[in-house]
């Protein structure tokens, strides 16, 4: 899954429609939102006095939930209308698509799995299961932050040249409605 970039040739200049730049916008705010996570998840991941983690723990479940709730829209914006308008042109089931969606739900997983594991946290919660599910969180950061890359690099310039005129006003109004 890897290989995406390098077969799809790399970064793209140039403008793009309306709608695909809402969508490479919306990263700028969620790419933010994601590095305070790491940041913090990174924190209690390394550290090494021995104390009650809950708390710590609570903080980084409250800030997971507020980022998932911004990246469901964006990510329904793409998976219900950007990649279904796309695939006419270069399949679903294998390639750029099928490397999208897939990491879409590895980080879905990743974030809902941390939000379970989170929802019932005993009293006093150790260094190390802290650090298990920190560490969670910091895989959920890694699939996004490549992720966004191959999207703003290689999805969205594809889109650009393959959706006609006609299908760039259809993508823009139809995300607008998400």
């Amino acid at each position: 899954m890897h290989s995406f970039c390098c077969h799809m040739g790399g970064q793209e200049e140039g403008e793009l429609c309306a709608g695909l730049q809402r969508l490479k916008q919306e990263h700028g705010p969620l790419r933010e939102q994601k590095q305070r996570l790491f940041e913090r998840a990174q924190a209690i991941a390394g550290a090494k006095e021995e104390k009650n983690w809950r708390e710590w723990l609570l903080a980084l479940r409250e800030s997971v939930q507020v980022f998932v709730n911004e990246l469901d829209p964006h990510s329904e914006r793409e998976e219900g209308v950007l990649f279904p308008m796309m695939e006419q042109y270069i399949g679903r089931t294998s390639g750029p698509i099928a490397v999208m969606e897939y990491e879409h739900e590895q980080a879905k997983q990743r974030l809902a799995s941390f939000l379970a594991e989170t929802a019932e946290l005993p009293e006093t919660v150790d260094r190390d299961r802290a650090a298990a599910l920190a560490n969670v969180v910091i895989d959920a950061y890694h699939v996004l932050a490549e992720h966004f890359m191959k999207e703003e690099n290689v999805l969205f310039p594809m889109a650009e040249r393959l959706l006609s005129a006609e299908e760039k006003e259809e993508l823009a109004e139809k995300i607008s409605q998400i």
